[in-house]
């Protein structure tokens, strides 16, 4: 579900949401992690029902490149399957995959600007995945589409692919200037 705080109509009794929440799916990932699987079946079919009459180290080092393989494969492609988002009064937190591991959560008053990205192509960040550039910052890629980016204090980048980015950048520009509103009603 995705929360807007926009959707709060004027003169209405409904108060704006103070979250928002969004996700991007990538449904080819699930055509790689059945190559993981393929990989594994094959290297459990190698140890199973082999006669292990060729030698015993090819065997073996056929069996564990297999499984070591699928593994790889399976494990790394699931954890990108999908990307979560949520924006709160505090803070970002980005969560991939169904364990939500990696994850990350970024302060909103370390957020110095946001923008939509109408089109984050895997290819310019080297792949799918929580990927890092040196010349662009880091990203969590899930798929081919929008999403957006946000400037850190630090003045290093953080992109991330998620449906309806656009109303994202404006939840978060919103929450940084009550962030900053509060900050001046501090001093």
């Amino acid at each position: 579900m995705t929360d807007h705080p926009e959707s709060a109509h004027h003169g209405s009794s409904q108060a704006p949401s103070t979250v928002w929440t969004g996700r991007a799916t990538n449904r080819i990932q699930w055509l790689l992690a059945l190559a993981g699987a393929g990989c594994m079946a094959l290297g459990i079919e190698l140890a199973v029902g082999s006669p292990w009459s060729s030698g015993f180290a090819p065997l073996l080092m056929s069996v564990i490149g297999c499984l070591a393989a699928g593994l790889l494969i399976l494990f790394g492609t699931l954890a990108f399957v999908h990307v979560a988002v949520k924006v709160d009064g505090d803070a970002l937190e980005v969560r991939c995959g169904h364990a939500g591991l990696p994850r990350r959560r970024i302060l909103i008053t370390h957020v110095v600007g946001a923008e939509y990205v109408p089109k984050v192509n895997p290819r310019q960040w080297g792949g799918w995945g929580y990927r890092w550039r040196p010349e662009q910052g880091t990203a969590v890629v899930v798929r081919k589409g929008e999403g957006m980016a946000l400037l850190l204090g630090d003045g290093r980048t953080f992109t991330v692919t998620v449906d309806n980015a656009e109303s994202a950048v404006r939840f978060i520009r919103e929450r940084m200037h009550l962030a900053a509103a509060a900050e001046r009603d501090r001093d």
